[in-house]
């Protein structure tokens, strides 16, 4: 039987959230490795739609300690940032562990820490640091499944490019960013149709002061950035790069909200029908903390915390969710200074020597 691993610290996730820690971490010499269940580092990116590119430009888009190496105003495409975190990784020399996705978290039965099994393996630790994200698991509203098995659907998550498609009408249902972008790209090659009410549009370009307003001023310690935390929660974030305008140039027919089905074809509010080849959800993505075995640990969400420290767990860290600790806290260039508070209140701490 092959022993248990014993580490520090163990990441959770080495997407950007995951990596920004590890680099708090290894400047700090801290003992720890990082898990992901994906078998190449920046997998979550390649694995996006083909035409996908960053909001937010090169020059606030990385990581602590390592540029994008772009020029300041480029949107990065999804391989660009996939081919950025890889150089991360590889850069900083962070220990990751690919190929292990961990199945069950839980409390040691002595001497504290915790108990990860990942993978077959059981690895221990003093400290956990959860960075698997907020786009866990697909959401679909109730009556997906009442859609007619001769059409076409996928979640946002599986669209790539209209090439999937078969021919003739497509569905696009959730108008937030990803329904918006994809829309858009779907629309010089078919009939497109965008269902779900508008969210509506940041005024300009994310960068700049804009976004230092994101980081610092709409955060959870301010009246304004808890507000916007709490109205926003659940719901489609405002448009960034696309405008109304843009869609309509492009043809694509805006229509309200998916409410049903009927005769297996999407039915809208107002009562209309839609009889189309293929419906893409862009309906987000719900949390999955269900292999956390933890007291009082919400397994449909994120347990409660201030900025990314566990209430009632001690040694339990949460990064890379949205408002974690600001507006910015799910972007690349705002995981960075959550990841260095979290490592430094991992610091205050001092544990994880006495329960090896």
């Amino acid at each position: 039987m092959m022993s248990d691993e014993r580490f520090d610290t163990v990441v959770i996730g080495g997407g950007q959230a995951g990596l920004a820690a590890g680099y708090h971490l290894k400047r700090r010499g801290r003992d720890f490795v990082i898990l992901d269940a994906a078998h190449s580092v920046g997998q979550s990116w390649r694995s996006r739609w083909d035409s996908l590119r960053l909001f937010t430009p090169a020059h606030f888009t990385h990581l602590p300690g390592l540029p994008f190496p772009a020029p300041r105003r480029h949107l990065p495409s999804k391989d660009e940032m996939a081919g950025y975190l890889e150089a991360y990784a590889t850069r900083f020399e962070l220990p990751l562990r690919l190929g292990r996705r961990v199945d069950r978290l839980r409390r040691a039965s002595d001497r504290g820490g915790y108990v990860i099994s990942s993978t077959g393996r059981i690895v221990r630790a003093g400290n956990v640091i959860v960075a698997t994200g907020p786009a866990m698991t697909p959401r679909l509203p109730g009556f997906a499944g009442q859609v007619d098995p001769a059409t076409v659907t996928l979640h946002s998550s599986d669209y790539r490019n209209p090439g999937q498609l078969p021919n003739g009408p497509v569905l696009v249902v959730g108008a937030g960013n990803s329904g918006a972008e994809i829309a858009l790209d779907l629309a010089p090659a078919r009939r497109t149709l965008l269902a779900g009410r508008s969210t509506g549009r940041f005024p300009i370009g994310i960068g700049g002061p804009v976004y230092r307003v994101m980081n610092r001023v709409l955060s959870t310690d301010t009246a304004w950035g808890r507000k916007i935390a709490a109205k926003g929660s659940g719901k489609g974030t405002p448009l960034v790069r696309v405008r109304e305008e843009d869609l309509a140039r492009a043809g694509v027919e805006r229509l309200p909200r998916v409410t049903g089905t009927s005769d297996g074809c999407p039915a809208l509010e107002d009562g209309r029908v839609c009889d189309v080849a293929a419906v893409i959800w862009c309906t987000g993505y719900v949390p999955d903390y269900s292999w956390i075995e933890l007291p009082r640990f919400p397994a449909a969400g994120p347990p409660d915390h201030h900025r990314g420290v566990v209430s009632g767990q001690p040694g339990m860290y949460l990064i890379g969710l949205p408002f974690l600790s600001s507006m910015a806290s799910s972007l690349v260039g705002g995981v960075g200074r959550d990841a260095r508070h979290i490592v430094s209140q991992l610091d205050a701490r001092r544990a994880g020597s006495g329960w090896r």
